[in-house]
């Protein structure tokens, strides 16, 4: 072989291992795929919870990316807030702190709409059950008053009322309700705490609204039932379920969220746990701390 050939051979072999080599490399992992490590299993379900009579489809990220589904546009991308009640001042303090939280989450405008009185209730809309409690048909709430006063500039339309809601006849209340295709929805406050509303009870009735109002919302935006992980797409029946989600999403349903939103993920990580922290939300702030030391 003369020196020319055997520089070529060398050449060749040369290439070969550093293809080799970098075929070997570790891929580099997504964001989704890394704060999957943080996600937790869900543990099976005991009677009274919501998986325990409800078999829901897995809806995975496929099935979602072929949805027809809400998604922010332009001139169609504040995500508003509609009070309906009459509120005291922790309670309007809990619809503010709740408009900074969703900001964060799902990374779009929010703005509060002016208050709408509970006279706007027919009897027809109202029920009372045996501890002389009043209810609000919340299928009422959304198809007889958000859509008709959902802006032209908005996404999706969240309400928030005081009342105690419920869905149909044969259910005893729901924490909240939202519409797929319409793209709006509504949150009870009204039994996210015990009676009333104290600066005692108020982190953790707040946390259970930040918990349902998100959840409500990711609905709007098309997310399933998260069967996934622990996550706050998670079915509830009552508030120690609601208690045991975390109001983080689970890395599956973050990935569906962002391929309709399209926001900087880790931006969005960063400004939650902020949050987190100066509310003193303990878990959710080790939760996103936790979730920040996989990305690095």
């Amino acid at each position: 072989m003369n020196l020319g050939k055997f520089n070529s051979y060398l050449s060749l072999v040369y290439l070969a291992l550093l293809f080799f080599l970098f075929s070997c490399q570790k891929k580099e992992l997504s964001y989704y795929e890394k704060i999957a490590f943080n996600d937790k299993a869900l543990k099976n379900p005991r009677l009274g919870e919501w998986r325990y009579n409800k078999k829901e489809h897995f809806q995975t990220f496929q099935d979602f990316q072929t949805l027809k589904k809400i998604k922010p546009e332009e001139g169609k991308n504040i995500i508003y807030l509609q009070p309906v009640g009459e509120f005291n001042i922790l309670q309007k303090k809990q619809i503010e702190l709740t408009k900074q939280y969703l900001a964060k989450y799902f990374q779009l405008e929010i703005k509060i709409l002016p208050t709408l009185p509970n006279t706007i209730f027919p009897k027809s809309a109202k029920r009372i059950r045996n501890n002389n409690q009043e209810q609000i048909l919340a299928t009422y709430l959304l198809d007889s008053i958000l859509i008709k006063n959902k802006p032209k500039d908005a996404v999706v339309l969240m309400g928030i009322t005081e009342k105690d809601l419920f869905p149909s006849p044969e259910w005893n209340y729901v924490f909240g309700l939202a519409s797929y295709e319409n793209g709006v929805g509504v949150t009870s406050m009204f039994r996210f705490y015990d009676g009333n509303l104290t600066e005692v009870n108020f982190n953790k009735s707040l946390e259970r609204l930040l918990k349902i109002s998100s959840h409500e919302i990711g609905h709007m935006f098309g997310i399933s039932h998260c069967l996934n992980a622990n996550c706050v797409m998670n079915g509830t029946n009552n508030l120690t379920e609601t208690d045991s989600h975390f109001a983080r999403a689970c890395s599956l349903c973050q990935q569906k969220l962002n391929s309709s939103l399209k926001y900087n993920s880790q931006k969005r990580l960063i400004e939650l746990r902020d949050f987190f922290e100066k509310q003193g939300f303990n878990r959710e702030f080790s939760r996103a701390e936790t979730d920040l030391k996989f990305l690095n």
